[in-house]
């Protein structure tokens, strides 16, 4: 009987600040072209690589997609088993689920990744911004316009954002370096 990943009961999330390289080392070198992107948050760890490229010429742009989109198909299927033991393991590691993800060329394709509920309250301006989003068609319902909204937010603040973690990254060095209380 397969064990399914649960977080751990009242216990505080282990660093995953080493994730990257535990992959690194772990993931086999014949996956990726180069080193997979490992984005880490509270309750998952999202591992995208990229494929080798397609050597075939393609008469259109959407021909090259679909071949794009076939190849990052098989490769899904073909590392199957191996991508799932890894995931364990690392899900043992790191208490986060794990989530992969494939590049090629123009095509990027993420599975098996978490869609994780947040509670938060809103004041009215905040809600008449998210129902004006659902009355034009942009969301289906308020919890579609705030993601909506979101990744918005994040596409174009991204270098703020990095900035933010840069920084942020800098204080957990500080306070690794300060005394133990």
């Amino acid at each position: 009987m397969r064990k399914h990943w649960r977080p751990r009961a009242g216990a505080d999330v282990p660093s995953a600040d080493d994730a990257a390289a535990w992959f690194s080392g772990r993931l086999p070198d014949t996956w990726f072209t180069e080193q997979p992107e490992v984005t880490v948050d509270r309750e998952e760890i999202l591992i995208v690589g990229t494929l080798p490229d397609l050597a075939d010429e393609y008469s259109d742009d959407a021909a090259r997609a679909a071949a794009e989109s076939g190849r990052i198909a098989r490769w899904r299927e073909d590392t199957r088993e191996e991508r799932i033991e890894i995931a364990r393991q690392a899900e043992y590691r790191y208490d986060r689920k794990v989530a992969w993800g494939a590049q090629l060329g123009q095509t990027r394709e993420l599975f098996t990744t978490l869609s994780v509920p947040v509670m938060t309250r809103l004041r009215q301006p905040e809600r008449l911004v998210l129902d004006t989003l659902v009355d034009a068609g942009v969301a289906r319902s308020r919890s579609d316009a705030l993601a909506w909204a979101v990744k918005l937010l994040g596409r174009h603040a991204e270098s703020w954002l990095g900035e933010l973690r840069e920084a942020m990254s800098k204080v957990d060095d500080l306070r690794a370096k300060g005394p133990e209380l």
